[in-house]
């Protein structure tokens, strides 16, 4: 009650949440593993259920529990708005609650492209794997722009071959 003011605290620890980037790429392949253990191993998945009905868990699954951490910059980063929008403009919390949504806002941002960049690198993986691996093109510098079929016309007699197109 002395001094009601979060801004300042949540900008000294929001620059930790851009670790949240590398645990959101992982999430997908996290949740697989977790789906295909519970599919092949039944000792996993009674584990799995029997750690999940006790009462810290509060009835939710391992999912769910996941998830959590997915959710969090983006949870984070609404609160902060909805409480500068209700916080008065001569508060002396708003300085640091503004700088505070700035960084949050940064952190989201590195999250979803975090994913984006994963989940380019996966469709390039495909597409590479589609070739016969004949050519290398699976690099952290490529980036698949766009896909899809086009007519190519032929110089000569300007007769018209479907191909399909990766650029």
């Amino acid at each position: 009650t002395t001094t009601p003011r979060i801004g300042d605290i949540l900008q000294k620890l929001a620059p930790f949440l851009k670790m949240y980037g590398e645990y959101v790429k992982n999430f997908d392949n996290a949740m697989e593993l977790v789906k295909t253990w519970t599919e092949r191993s039944p000792q996993f998945k009674f584990i799995i259920q029997d750690i999940q009905k006790e009462k810290v868990c509060g009835n939710l699954t391992l999912q769910h529990h996941m998830l959590e951490p997915v959710q969090r910059i983006p949870r984070y980063e609404m609160l902060l708005k909805d409480y500068l929008r209700k916080l008065p403009q001569d508060s002396l919390d708003r300085k640091d609650a503004e700088k505070s949504l700035e960084i949050i806002s940064t952190a989201a941002s590195h999250s979803n492209s975090a994913i984006r960049k994963m989940e380019n690198l996966k469709k390039l993986l495909e597409i590479y794997e589609m070739l016969g691996e004949e050519e290398d093109i699976v690099n952290p510098s490529n980036e698949l722009i766009k896909e899809g079929q086009i007519l190519k016309l032929a110089a000569r007699n300007t007769s018209a071959q479907e191909r399909y197109l990766f650029l």
